[in-house]
């Protein structure tokens, strides 16, 4: 099944669930939540999101059947897509809607000025201009800040020091992400004091992927980061395994990387902010308005380390970096 197959599969099942929210309830009573996510319904990661969300929903109260009811749409990678789903989702003019990123929020206030959007995993709310102020969002739009521009030369600073024989770095960024240009450019800014070559990577196409980094590979002393975007998740296993094949010495944004066999990551629990998400759901459908709700960033980073893929690909990770990190895998 290809992504545009699964994109209908979820939104048709999903909305067949919403035209039935009623039985056995009093419509007044039924709210409705949308959700537009950025992973495959059946990525680990974000199936694992979307429960810790509704489980803290549930735990606020809101019980899917009884009082409330989910419209889940997942999938879209493309921009255009996105438009696309946004303005149907919220055509069926959903109490409150769960948006994950950036472009994915964008999309949706572009379709709806009114209906409040609750967001995660967005890196530059007032920059792309999503919120007036962290702490006055006003707007229809408030939510959980993935992290500041600044964790990308964290990620160049651990590469470094991870495998201090590289001085190239492929950096998998996201062109059309309204982050990746402030991701690059941080790890940019760094990377002459660290006397570092950049080569930026867009992640469009899996042929073209793999050949960029295969040429880049050739030469000698090369090491990979893998950025935060959406593109960049809907290729995370082709990453993974050229990681490994031209044994590149790779940083993560995310521990799911590394769980998955990638070197090492540093960045904010990825499914902590659904939980989070969920209290401002319930206190909009409580009455509260989005525009009150101050944008909250996370507040715990952790650097997660895979010593077997250091194994693999013959790295020999310095005994500071293994003491200072949160977890290492075996």
């Amino acid at each position: 099944m290809n992504r545009r197959e699964c994109i209908t599969l979820v939104g048709g099942a999903a909305g067949a669930a919403w035209s039935s929210r009623s039985i056995g309830q009093p419509l007044g009573q039924i709210k409705r939540i949308a959700i537009l996510h950025d992973y495959l319904e059946a990525d680990d990661e974000g199936r694992a999101q979307i429960k810790a969300f509704k489980s803290e929903l549930s735990r606020l109260g809101w019980v899917e059947g009884r009082n409330v009811t989910y419209e889940f749409v997942s999938g879209a990678a493309e921009a255009d897509q996105l438009r696309v789903l946004a303005r149907d989702l919220l055509q069926k003019e959903p109490d409150v809607v769960l948006g994950a990123g950036g472009t994915v929020v964008a999309a949706l206030k572009r379709a709806s000025r009114t209906t409040p959007i609750v967001f995660v995993n967005v890196t530059d709310p007032v920059g792309g201009g999503l919120v007036a102020s962290l702490a006055r969002p006003g707007g229809n739009a408030t939510g959980f800040t993935q992290f500041e521009f600044g964790i990308s030369a964290k990620w160049l600073e651990l590469l470094k020091e991870a495998a201090p024989n590289v001085n190239r770095v492929a950096v998998v960024r996201d062109p059309t992400a309204r982050s990746g240009g402030g991701q690059l450019g941080a790890i940019q800014g760094l990377a002459a004091s660290l006397g570092m070559e950049i080569r930026p990577i867009d992640p469009n196409e899996a042929g073209a992927i793999e050949h960029d980094l295969g040429e880049f590979a050739r030469i000698p002393n090369g090491g990979l980061i893998v950025t935060s975007s959406r593109l960049a998740r809907v290729h995370r296993e082709l990453f993974l395994t050229l990681a490994d094949r031209f044994r590149l010495p790779a940083v993560y944004a995310f521990r799911v990387y590394v769980e998955e066999g990638g070197l090492l990551s540093y960045g904010p629990d990825a499914v902590a902010p659904y939980r989070s998400a969920a209290t401002y759901v319930d206190r909009i459908l409580k009455g509260e308005k989005a525009q009150n709700l101050p944008v909250q960033a996370p507040t715990k980073y952790e650097l997660v380390v895979n010593s077997k893929a250091a194994k693999t690909i013959g790295l020999q990770l310095p005994s500071s970096l293994m003491h200072r990190a949160d977890e290492v895998i075996e």
